[in-house]
């Protein structure tokens, strides 16, 4: 991907969003039905789309909705349905249509005063409810494009058991929404805003996330070492939460960035020339960064904080390597955690993990990309950590309980606070005897034209149409379009050997596939393996 002269710099007034114009079009426009693209369509984070475009919106929230009250009735899901959104522009006018259209299907919707809640608090009341065993189960809804661009709008539910819904659940909501709006949207039922606020319930998801939080994380720590903690919360969700953590516990913290603006105006661009806010990307977080000699620790979240950065001295942590990390460290200091329990990460992760997880003796579970594949682990104690190269993760109590079973982006920013307390090591300094144990790493994620039926015939390759027998100079030693951890198809293909691998995906919204490779040889290996996937790639489809 090119660079963009304007990544890591402020935005201009030229690529900030008309926010007039994007909520007329949220209710104006009308989805074209027989247009693929304006369908509803759940991927691994909810469905998302932008107005302008007619891919999000009112319509496919009031199908969306009126679909998810229908699946909770009839699983005989009757307790509350929390519900929480982060600040982008259309996020407060789809909370909005959904309050509405499941008031209506008598749902019990809870939701925080000020309305602001981001994700692993959704996901923390979801377990906290269910887990007191009421008889009434809870489950929940988050309105959230996470971190993409200001323009965009998401929604995503989150079952009973707290985590990102499975295809078992999402192909249904899927299928029947679109069966709404083809119906022209006949069988919504919606009251009106009036009586839809009238019949929410206030809910207080802040204090019992924030009361918990030595349950899950070394506090004492943190306040008795002093370490100087900065957080950028992006304009983002994270907000009020990270103010009563600094609050409550006496913590030395420093909120950067206070700001709320559904433009983002404050943001620096991405390296794609787009404003995004991306706390794994340097130049989304170029503002953070050049407060880097200020604090020990600083900690980005993105809107609705499922996505954590990490920056340093030394600058912003690649998120595999803190992914690594924080494996290493936390099943080290969690010895109320199962014996047994396992590392989940996707395969497109980096394989330092796996060598990590060898060296401390632990089983490391690879899954396709997603988060739902770590939800019943981390549920059962099975899993002690799920993560994702993407910056996303969550993990166990100190007792090797659930604390949440979808990303939480604050709970691995205060981790890094407490490895540098107890360890007097930054997260930036373990990584450096981590490599040097175990190899230095070289990873690159790269896209690659291809043609949707290209893109189809990737998605369901397999083993044998891969003819190559080295990559990087090295044998091949697997081959995979099934997850070794769970043996679910990954909708691509992954090529290891011992020192390199990489992995190709098709892309689910541009005509490219993403190519993931990292090498233990350094980075002119690094180049040589992403050249010969594209080979292996164009091979195996044919010239198609």
């Amino acid at each position: 991907m090119t660079l963009s002269e304007l990544a890591g710099k402020s935005a201009p007034q030229s690529l900030l969003t008309n926010i007039p114009r994007l909520v007329a079009h949220y209710y104006e426009t009308r989805p074209r039905v027989s247009d693929p693209l304006q369908r509803v369509a759940f991927g691994t984070s909810g469905h998302r789309g932008n107005s302008l475009a007619g891919t999000f919106n009112e319509a496919h929230i009031l199908a969306v909705s009126q679909a998810v009250a229908e699946h909770r009735a009839a699983l005989g899901i009757t307790g509350p349905l929390f519900m929480g959104l982060d600040s982008h522009a259309l996020s407060e006018p789809a909370w909005m249509t959904a309050l509405q259209v499941l008031v209506a299907n008598g749902v019990r919707v809870c939701v925080q005063p000020g309305m602001l809640t981001p994700t692993p608090l959704i996901s923390h009341a979801i377990l906290e409810h269910n887990r007191a065993g009421t008889g009434e189960t809870a489950d929940g809804i988050v309105i959230t494009p996470s971190h993409n661009p200001p323009q965009d709008g998401g929604f995503k539910y989150n079952p009973p058991s707290g985590g990102p819904a499975d295809t078992d659940v999402t192909k249904v909501v899927q299928a029947r929404a679109n069966a709404i709006l083809e119906d022209e949207m006949r069988d919504v039922h919606r009251v009106s805003l009036e009586d839809a606020m009238a019949g929410l319930e206030e809910f207080d998801f802040i204090t019992p996330y924030v009361d918990q939080l030595p349950q899950v994380i070394d506090l004492d720590a943190i306040r008795q070492s002093g370490v100087k903690i900065g957080v950028d919360p992006l304009g983002g969700a994270s907000l009020p939460v990270w103010e009563a953590i600094g609050a409550q516990y006496g913590l030395n913290l420093t909120i950067v960035n206070t700001e709320i603006d559904p433009r983002f105006a404050f943001m620096s661009v991405d390296r794609d020339g787009k404003i995004r806010m991306d706390c794994s990307s340097p130049y989304a977080m170029a503002g953070l960064l050049r407060l880097k000699d200020e604090f020990d620790v600083a900690i980005g979240n993105d809107p609705d904080a499922d996505r954590h950065g990490i920056v340093t001295a030394h600058g912003l942590m690649n998120p595999n390597h803190y992914l690594a990390v924080m494996i290493e460290y936390l099943f080290q200091h969690r010895p109320g955690w199962r014996t047994d329990a396992a590392i989940g990460k996707t395969l497109v992760s980096s394989a330092l993990i796996d060598r990590v997880g060898a060296g401390i003796g632990r089983k490391v579970v690879e899954v396709p990309v997603g988060f739902k594949y770590f939800v019943s682990g981390l549920l059962d104690g099975s899993f002690g950590f799920g993560g994702e190269e993407s910056a996303g993760a969550s993990f166990l109590r100190m007792d090797g309980g659930a604390w949440s079973t979808d990303k939480d982006g604050l709970i691995p920013g205060l981790l890094a606070a407490e490895m540098t307390a107890r360890t007097g090591q930054t997260p930036s300094q373990r990584f450096a005897d981590l490599t040097a144990k175990y190899g230095e790493t070289a990873y690159d994620r790269q896209d690659a034209p291809a043609t949707p039926a290209q893109k189809t015939i990737l998605g369901s390759l397999s083993p044998e149409q891969v003819t190559a027998t080295t990559l990087g100079g090295d044998p091949i030693t697997a081959k995979l379009t099934r997850a070794p951890g769970n043996n679910e198809p990954i909708g691509g293909l992954k090529v290891t050997t011992g020192q390199a691998w990489f992995a190709a995906r098709p892309s689910g919204t541009e005509d490219v596939y993403k190519i993931y490779g990292e090498s233990f040889r350094g980075q002119e290996h690094l180049q040589q393996v992403m050249d010969e996937a594209r080979d292996v790639v164009g091979a195996a489809l044919g010239g198609k």
